[in-house]
């Protein structure tokens, strides 16, 4: 498996893959290709919420560790004021996660062989921040990277959440350097141009899974 020039040059059988990349790497819009290819892709991020919805496991576990505070009128978490909390304070980051990643990956499984039973003939994609960060690089059959340069993707994600330079960067620190991330993928999508251009290298990964070498 390698990449070479935006073609994507695929061995084997594959039926799990992992999509990462980093905050403001360009992620959600390979994954939105990939649907409409006709991918199951499951989202971590979504999953994530899921667990933590009032009355679930996760909830009170957080409640408990972080407070009443981060309960917002509507009973539901008050996803900004536990942001804060643990966005500039790594211990507590840490806390949140040990909370957070073990609901999440129940769910993945059972997820993940919902869609193996579904489409048989189709890898299932699940798209993880987190993915090198947790360790399950080992999970996959295939690991996919969506990198782009880190002063793009600080652009970016300033422009997108309308965050200052130094909120930014902090939020980009809490992850791995994606070029690390990149060094470690499988494949890896180079998002520094256009949306439409990384819609077609996305269209171009989809090709290549479907019609493994």
């Amino acid at each position: 498996m390698a990449y070479e020039a935006g073609v994507y040059a695929i061995s084997g059988p594959v039926k799990k893959i992992g999509l990462t990349g980093s905050i403001a790497t360009g992620k959600s819009t390979v994954t939105a290709i990939l649907r409409e290819e006709g991918f199951t892709v499951i989202c971590a991020d979504e999953l994530a919420r899921r667990v933590v919805e009032p009355g679930r496991v996760a909830f009170f576990e957080i409640v408990e560790e972080f407070g009443d505070e981060v309960v917002g009128s509507d009973g539901a978490l008050d996803r900004k004021k536990l942001g804060a909390k643990v966005f500039s304070d790594r211990a507590a980051r840490k806390r949140l996660e040990e909370i957070v990643h073990p609901q999440v990956s129940k769910e993945a499984l059972f997820e993940l062989e919902k869609a193996a039973k579904l489409k048989p003939d189709m890898p299932v994609i699940y798209d993880v921040p987190l993915l090198y960060e947790i360790g399950a690089e080992g999970d996959f059959d295939l690991v996919v990277v969506v990198h782009t340069e880190q002063k793009l993707q600080l652009e970016r994600l300033m422009a997108r959440d309308g965050l200052g330079r130094e909120e930014a960067l902090r939020r980009i620190a809490t992850q791995m350097d994606i070029d690390e991330k990149a060094a470690r993928a499988d494949l890896v999508i180079y998002n520094t141009g256009t949306i439409a251009e990384l819609e077609r290298e996305a269209a171009k990964l989809a090709q290549a899974i479907k019609k493994p070498d």
